[in-house]
């Protein structure tokens, strides 16, 4: 078997749960999609060995990722063409590893509500790539061993199986990574701008002492350009929105209201230190009506 690693609490929870009981038989894949937070891969890899025994593949598919999602704009489609590629690197790394006939995911609940996956009546808000974007024919069996429950009853089964602080505590990431944050089409510049903003947001937030009073944070961006000043010339860059919300399960969630000297420090560091950006806003909707990620 082998079980799909994203770095987050699901896939982690999972593939603990998966290997108490088949030990060496389990190989988990982590995919670096080019599509992740600044450091993701040194940290993922570098967690991963030291609190797991677990075989670990990692695959560099930046390239293909990205060559794929070139001038894709609607996040439907963006989505799917993700899953679509997951699951091709998970067949392949099938075929390496040989005798392979289930592949494990972290699905949860919230996911599957918002694919519509839980009864024909549902409506379906938007396809996580790992439910409503796989494609329709796969070469392994999913096992989703966590798809009935909410997020906040993962970080209790995680607890029980002595999960490491940092991977239960860390926020939320969407399985499609970054692509799920920047509006439109993903482009090089765009995927900087976000993953730098990202990081600098993370950062504020845990040296403030709010990253554990959030349920998630994060920086997005799209192609709306606004007028700046740079020195003592115009500049003509991209809007960057932060977006932090208080949850518990995922399926309802207010924006938190954080200290307005925290955001005007979040807002300097991003239009000082990444080229390209003019203005930052702050998302203040509350899901519903809008989602927590903006794609």
């Amino acid at each position: 078997m082998i079980c799909g690693l994203s770095g987050g609490i699901d896939s982690a929870t999972v593939a603990v749960l998966i290997h108490r009981a088949i030990q060496d038989r389990l190989t988990c894949i982590y995919v670096d999609n080019g599509l992740m937070r600044k450091r993701e891969t040194e940290e993922i890899v570098r967690t991963f060995k030291k609190h797991f025994k677990i075989n670990l593949e990692v695959v560099d598919a930046k390239d293909r990722f990205l060559e794929r999602l070139r001038g894709i704009a609607d996040p439907e489609e963006k989505r799917k063409v993700i899953g679509d590629e997951f699951i091709r690197v998970f067949d392949e790394a099938a075929t390496r590893i040989r005798d392979v006939d289930f592949l494990a995911q972290g699905t949860i609940y919230p996911d599957r509500v918002e694919s519509a996956a839980t009864s024909d009546l549902a409506s379906r808000i938007k396809s996580h790539h790992n439910v409503g974007a796989l494609p329709e024919e796969m070469l392994l069996r999913l096992i989703e061993p966590i798809r009935d429950l909410y997020k906040d009853e993962v970080r209790a089964v995680a607890k029980k199986l002595n999960l490491p602080e940092n991977v239960v505590k860390r926020h939320p990431f969407p399985g499609p990574g970054l692509a799920a944050r920047i509006i439109g089409a993903v482009t090089l510049d765009k995927l900087r701008i976000c993953r730098d903003a990202g990081a600098i947001v993370e950062e504020e937030l845990k040296t403030a002492g709010f990253y554990d009073k959030t349920w998630q944070a994060f920086a997005m961006v799209g192609d709306d350009l606004a007028t700046g000043v740079l020195g003592d010339e115009r500049s003509f860059g991209h809007i960057v929105i932060i977006r932090a919300v208080e949850s518990v399960e995922a399926m309802t969630a207010d924006f938190a209201k954080l200290p307005y000297d925290l955001l005007e420090k979040i807002s300097s560091r991003i239009t000082n230190e990444i080229s390209g950006v003019t203005w930052v806003a702050y998302a203040i909707s509350s899901k519903p009506p809008s989602t927590i990620e903006p794609c």
